[in-house]
């Protein structure tokens, strides 16, 4: 490897995935915002992020930011920043209108063409939810949610990986109900489940399970996602992480960060501002204390992301609870 990926590798620590043998640092690069804010500008936060020393990117077909995203790595390629495609770790997800047996290896390679790539290492259902095939319409709407065929959609996600169309094959937002029934018709078992954590919403159970069974959970919304429809600024504003950031001389997201880190979390940070994006890597040399792991485990828990765009009277999830399984 170049100077460059080295530098990447000695930043970030990496998690090697036992269904590919990929490594896949442990802090990724979201690419998604909301609102959105433009391909051109993705693309050149993304070569920032690239020269910062980031190596993981999360994409989706949600996000619209598989394009700018390739384009991203080319231009990285063309500058010397990287060396080759093999230098960086692309995840991206199946939408909901593509969750049909039918349209998951053409929903890949539909992503592969805006990337303009081969293969990417993670490819993620991003909801347990199916809904009329068709134009891609966010929020989905009520009348074309549909129950999701789990045991056709992840035979074709596996379908996916024996094709090389993608390294490893994993799900987000699944609770450990929804994980006991894939790993029970699984022949290749979910490598990644990506879901909130935060120490807001710490998920202590989901964490257990997936420890359990070879799962590695990556955190979204690690600080909370305020400024997003759905996120909240509590964790920002929690006492508790302000006096610990006052202590260590640290910014609360950097506690967040390192907090999820000590649990053996992987994360996916979205930020666009160039002073976060860097203070979010300054994360590997420090550590947090017994009495601070302590204080933070006592924080009163509930979550934040509810995920009520994906509620419908129609079902399949007619209620919150029925979506999280209880799992609030």
């Amino acid at each position: 490897m170049g100077s460059s990926s080295d530098y990447a590798s000695n930043k970030v620590p990496e998690y090697v995935l036992a269904s590919s043998g990929r490594r896949m640092p442990l802090l990724g690069f979201g690419t998604g915002t909301s609102p959105p804010v433009g391909p051109e500008a993705t693309k050149q936060v993304i070569l920032h992020a690239i020269n910062l020393g980031y190596r993981h990117f999360d994409s989706a077909t949600m996000y619209q930011t598989e394009q700018p995203l390739g384009d991203a790595i080319r231009e990285a390629l063309s500058l010397g920043l990287i060396e080759s495609r093999d230098d960086v770790f692309i995840t991206t997800k199946l939408w909901a209108t593509e969750a049909h047996a039918d349209l998951v290896v053409p929903a890949l390679r539909k992503s592969l063409e805006n990337l303009k790539f081969e293969y990417v290492d993670l490819y993620l259902i991003h909801w347990p939810v199916s809904a009329k095939p068709g134009d891609f319409v966010y929020p989905i709407r009520k009348e074309d949610f549909l129950p999701m065929d789990f045991k056709a959609v992840w035979g074709a996600m596996e379908e996916c990986q024996r094709l090389g169309l993608t390294k490893s094959i994993g799900v987000s937002n699944f609770t450990v109900k929804k994980l006991t029934d894939i790993l029970a018709i699984a022949k290749i078992p979910p490598a990644v489940n990506q879901v909130e954590i935060n120490p807001v919403w710490q998920q202590k159970k989901l964490r257990e399970f997936c420890k359990a069974h070879n799962i590695l959970l990556t955190a979204y919304a690690p600080l909370g996602s305020k400024g997003t429809p759905w996120g909240s600024n509590e964790v920002l504003e929690s006492e508790v992480l302000k006096e610990i950031a006052r202590a260590k001389g640290k910014t609360l997201g950097q506690i967040c960060l390192r907090w999820a880190y000590e649990q053996g979390i992987t994360v996916a940070v979205k930020s666009f501002n160039p002073k976060r994006m860097k203070e979010n890597l300054e994360i590997f040399d420090w550590s947090l204390s017994e009495e601070e792991l302590k204080k933070i485990e006592e924080i009163p828990q509930h979550r934040i992301c509810r995920g009520e765009d994906y509620i419908s009277s129609y079902g399949p999830y007619r209620t919150v609870e029925e979506l999280w399984d209880g799992e609030l």
